[in-house]
């Protein structure tokens, strides 16, 4: 056998030939096909087997799903010089993979690309809005535990126009443009969380403590005078109940002594001298029980039933 090495040779460089034309995409990926570094055709997004030169063309892959951003949070100051922490996320795809790979070329320039772009949009509508602007959405009145807020006791410093959410979508507006030259879609823009930076929130935290202190004491007077007024009536019932238990008391204990003093009329009426000794009685019994000297003539009525009884 003539030259069984250089033929082997060409088995395996037409081997690695034929497997290296066939590349396969699937459902979340997109490609762009490039030869000596530069882009050849069109992008493809559809899925399957296709074809290349080997050798000479690069198969370059950029993900089709939503990809997810989160930024660290800036301080920015707002309209009514108040310095907050603004901490946001969005989420972005690749919908000119062409264009991405010719501007940015990997997700990790697009992260920082993002970083620059995004910031530069929430600081300039954060630092062009008043403060509730970015905190609330409407003018809907807050509400706590114990009831509705009133305005007087907490009185807002401007009204909302915009409001939180609107702002989120200014930014998504502002910087989408200048992600679409990039080939990026921006698909959404959320702000995570809003702080206020140290020194403020020490001061917003007191302004709150000394406004719930307000709320609380209002609250506290009212129920005072509330209850003052229903201990009053209370009072004013319970001397109207006395009085007339009272009054009903004396009426009965009237019809009882009159009562009495018929039945005791009605005796003693017809044998007055029972009435009389019982009387007398009476009378003994109630003498002190101590000692005690008492000067009385013989013919006293006092001993009139004593002298009877001795013989």
């Amino acid at each position: 056998m003539k030259h069984p090495v250089p033929l082997t040779i060409v088995g395996i460089v037409l081997l690695l030939a034929a497997a290296g034309s066939f590349y396969s995409v699937d459902e979340t990926e997109q490609v762009v096909i490039t030869q000596f570094g530069r882009p050849v055709g069109a992008p493809i997004r559809e899925a399957g087997l296709h074809f290349k030169i080997p050798f000479i063309q690069t198969v370059n892959r950029f993900n089709k799903n939503i990809l997810e951003w989160d930024g660290d949070p800036s301080q920015i100051p707002t309209l009514d010089k108040t310095f907050i922490w603004v901490d946001i996320f969005a989420r972005w795809r690749i919908v000119d993979p062409l264009q991405f790979f010719l501007k940015v070329n990997n997700e990790a320039v697009a992260q920082a690309q993002l970083d620059a772009i995004l910031n530069a949009a929430t600081r300039n509508l954060i630092q062009a809005h008043h403060l509730i602007e970015a905190v609330r959405n409407s003018n809907r009145a807050m509400e706590i535990v114990a009831g509705p807020i009133r305005e007087e006791a907490v009185p807002y410093v401007t009204t909302v126009t915009y409001g939180r959410e609107k702002l989120t979508r200014m930014i998504l507006e502002n910087a989408q443009p200048k992600l679409q030259e990039l080939g990026i879609q921006l698909v959404d823009v959320r702000i995570k969380r809003i702080m206020y930076i140290q020194d403020v929130q020490k001061k917003v935290f007191e302004r709150m403590i000394a406004e719930r202190n307000q709320i609380a004491e209002k609250y506290r007077s009212e129920g005072k005078g509330e209850s003052q007024k229903i201990e009053g009536k209370m009072q004013r019932e319970l001397k109207t109940i006395r009085a007339e238990a009272y009054r009903r008391s004396q009426e009965i204990q009237g019809k009882a002594d009159a009562e009495a003093a018929r039945i005791y009329a009605e005796a003693y009426g017809r044998d007055p001298e029972f009435y009389s000794f019982v009387k007398t009685l009476d009378l003994y019994k109630n003498l002190p029980e101590k000692e005690i000297e008492i000067v009385l003539g013989t013919e006293s009525d006092l001993f009139k039933y004593l002298k009877q009884t001795n013989p």
